[in-house]
């Protein structure tokens, strides 16, 4: 009786480890792409994912992780290098992203709810600057490859620089308080 029910656990276990697969994100290949947007235009830029994986049962996205590595910002629109250097010094400063404190950030997909085919319905926690809070996303996600436009409210992480909702008189110097991520994560081959 024991060995048979042995057996029996040992077989659901191999059915349900052969179900659930885990897809590790391949750094180098994924791709996350910031806009910032402020009353007399925008910037992009890139941050590095530095890990983090997807979980599918079967061929369905389940959940996932994955982590940002702040210290890699970037900006693509400035093309005169002081510029360029004195906008990632400060969004690397305590009035952004006070990267030398927090050199991480990480999104957890909590609820996935699936849709027609490879699209599906995220919520999840974003943690910026050790603050962790919902977001919610739609995302397409094989195996292979998932994207998503994923849009934060930066004030919710305690970055309050040129916020319209914390500072009166701002004119053309108020900052979007929304920031929109363009996230492309590839598998490790």
């Amino acid at each position: 009786m024991f060995k048979n029910l042995l057996i029996a656990t040992l077989t659901l276990s191999s059915i349900a480890a052969i179900a659930a697969d885990k897809v590790v994100i391949d750094p180098a290949t994924s791709k996350l792409v910031y806009v910032a947007k402020k009353v007399t235009g925008e910037h992009t830029g890139e941050v590095k994912i530095s890990s983090g994986h997807l979980n599918f049962d079967k061929k369905n996205l389940k959940d996932g992780e994955f982590e940002i590595d702040m210290t890699s910002i970037t900006n693509t629109d400035l093309s005169d290098a002081s510029y360029h250097k004195k906008f990632i010094d400060h969004m690397v400063s305590e009035d952004f992203f006070a990267v030398e404190k927090f050199k991480t950030a990480k999104l957890v997909l909590k609820t996935v709810k699936k849709e027609k085919g490879d699209n599906y319905k995220v919520t999840g926690d974003l943690t910026i600057k050790g603050i962790t809070a919902p977001v919610s996303f739609d995302a397409v996600a094989t195996k292979e490859k998932a994207t998503a436009k994923v849009t934060f409210d930066r004030t919710k992480y305690d970055i309050k620089y040129g916020s319209g909702k914390f500072f009166q008189g701002l004119g053309d110097k108020m900052i979007n308080d929304e920031v929109q991520l363009d996230v492309v994560l590839t598998a490790k081959k």
